[in-house]
């Protein structure tokens, strides 16, 4: 009988061992991780000034905190857009702000597509990123399981017509890291007659002059990588950024 009562013991404390081992404990470093948002909220801020034709965008803060965005990882898809008030100078321009709710659970690829567009007689671009509705600007950006390799753009409107060299699209494997280093980069042109901001938010294949570093990492960035410029326009620092979004 008392052999039977230890058994009965060690069988308990054998039970509550195995126990411990099936109860899930923190992440490590190389194990899974629990999503903070399945959402990227991805906030297109498109700003225009009064006084000249001149439209620049941004999607991340510039660094001034005056042409703030609000893209961010979330639990849930934004409705409305969020866009800084702009210096009194610039102020969003409505019909192309706006925000694109992208379910990060929905495939392995972030497929961000940027789409540039010029106005000849306007001397002017104009660059969007996120859907807008399958308009005349919008960008096809989009989650999924295959990587896009050609960017999706309207045709345009009017005197703004699509610049292939400049357009281009980045499937960002969101296995690869923890962040979603999202990047802008800020030029411009001021000389001969010209008053012309533009931004590009993914590295163009088809002109490395003005890349970004946008990447997925297991590390933060903690300001942009941008290209040089193509000698006319120059790069804006002020108005650039990056945000590290954090998918855990």
């Amino acid at each position: 009988m008392r052999l039977q009562g230890r058994a009965r013991k060690w069988l308990a404390a054998a039970a509550a061992a195995a126990l411990l081992l099936v109860v899930p404990g923190p992440a490590t470093a190389d194990g899974p991780r629990q999503l903070a948002g399945n959402y990227l909220n991805l906030h297109q801020c498109v700003y225009s000034s009064p006084r000249v034709v001149d439209y620049f965008t941004t999607v991340v803060p510039s660094r001034d905190g005056r042409f703030t965005t609000g893209t961010a990882t979330s639990t849930a898809p934004d409705q409305t857009r969020s866009c800084g008030a702009g210096d009194g100078n610039f102020t969003p321009h409505h019909p192309w702000a706006a925000v694109q709710a992208l379910d990060l659970s929905a495939g392995r690829y972030l497929n961000l597509h940027q789409c540039v567009y010029y106005s000849d007689g306007q001397r002017d671009h104009l660059t969007t990123v996120i859907s807008l509705g399958g308009g005349e600007f919008s960008a096809g950006t989009n989650v999924s399981d295959t990587p896009d390799t050609a960017p999706n753009c309207g045709p345009g409107r009017g005197l703004y017509a699509l610049i292939p060299l400049l357009s281009d699209v980045k499937a960002l494997d969101l296995s690869a890291g923890r962040y979603v280093n999202l990047q802008q980069c800020v030029y411009y042109y001021g000389a001969g007659g010209f008053d012309d901001h533009f931004t590009t938010v993914v590295p163009t294949r088809r002109d490395g002059r003005f890349t970004t570093g946008t990447k997925v990492s297991n590390t933060p960035d903690t300001a942009p990588t941008c290209g040089r410029g193509d000698g006319n326009f120059g790069l804006i620092p002020l108005l650039s950024g990056t945000k590290a979004l954090s998918r855990t």
